[in-house]
């Protein structure tokens, strides 16, 4: 049973705009929380999911501020997980964050990616690299090394790195490894918590993901992975990848999600996707959508 994310829980015409994947300061993201609260509502958003990389314990204060600029924010999380030796990004909703499953999958992994970025950095300085202004280029972080990517912004920010692709070079040279939970685990895990799970950009390749096709999905079916859908409408995907995985998530009877994957205010912006599109996902998380 899904939870469901308020007392009074609204309603949305088919034509109400949503975007079921954001991101903030408190994992990889550029925006604040109040930041991207207040573009959403200046954008006349009516629900967003912010889902923040394996962070579970900030949605009680994104709700809040959702809710003073009247948009419905609900549970949400992306997961770092990994099947058959390659990695997934599992977005979870509607789950209730102080039911304790999803907390500690996400604890466990956030533990070990924090205690490899300092790692990371220290063998990075042990090598020659200084960061001066560290405490200016993560001050949104007050200063510290709090994500993997933090060490490609202080290569980068120094000049020590042309590009992401170059920083990320310099990390894996010096120790930087991904962690993340099994993808059944943590699938098991949203379900326990009374969410759902869904596979984030199936058919990116550029994300350090598996892209999906129908094989990998059958056999993500007979391994018994309870997934319960796709995110089917993201920005990057071609017409033909669109079609591709609603026409899977139909014949299989799951759900297709929607979401911009924006990171910041200078990168690409929350999308208005209509929620008719998703209705069946919003539904499932207590959010009917009328005509």
């Amino acid at each position: 049973m899904v939870n469901t994310q308020q007392a009074d829980t609204p309603s949305f015409s088919a034509d109400a705009v949503v975007d079921l994947h954001l991101h903030t300061t408190h994992s990889d993201g550029h925006w604040t929380p109040q930041a991207l609260c207040a573009h959403l509502a200046e954008r006349g958003f009516a629900l967003a999911a912010v889902t923040d990389h394996d962070r579970v314990d900030t949605i009680e204060e994104l709700r809040g501020l959702g809710a003073a600029r009247g948009v419905t924010i609900v549970s949400g999380v992306e997961v770092t997980t990994s099947w058959r030796g390659e990695f997934t990004h599992l977005l979870c909703y509607g789950f209730d964050p102080a039911a304790g499953a999803l907390a500690a999958v996400t604890e466990r992994t956030r533990a070990q990616q924090l205690a490899n970025a300092r790692a990371v950095n220290a063998e990075l300085r042990r090598r020659g690299f200084t960061f001066p202004r560290q405490a200016e280029v993560l001050a949104d972080k007050g200063g510290e090394i709090m994500h993997p990517l933090d060490n490609i912004t202080l290569l980068r920010a120094h000049g020590y790195a042309a590009d992401y692709a170059a920083g990320a070079r310099l990390v894996t040279q010096a120790g930087h490894r991904t962690m993340a939970a099994p993808l059944a685990e943590a699938v098991e895990a949203a379900h326990a918590d009374g969410g759902i799970a869904i596979i984030a950009h199936p058919g990116r390749r550029d994300a350090g993901t598996t892209c999906y096709d129908a094989a990998l999905l059958d056999a993500l079916v007979a391994e018994g992975i309870r997934v319960d859908g796709l995110e089917v409408y993201y920005p990057t995907f071609t017409a033909e990848q669109v079609d591709f995985y609603a026409g899977y998530v139909a014949a299989h009877g799951w759900l297709a999600g929607s979401g911009s994957d924006s990171h910041g205010p200078r990168q690409r912006l929350p999308i208005a996707y209509p929620a008719g599109r998703v209705a069946p996902l919003l539904a499932r998380l207590g959010f009917p959508v009328g005509v």
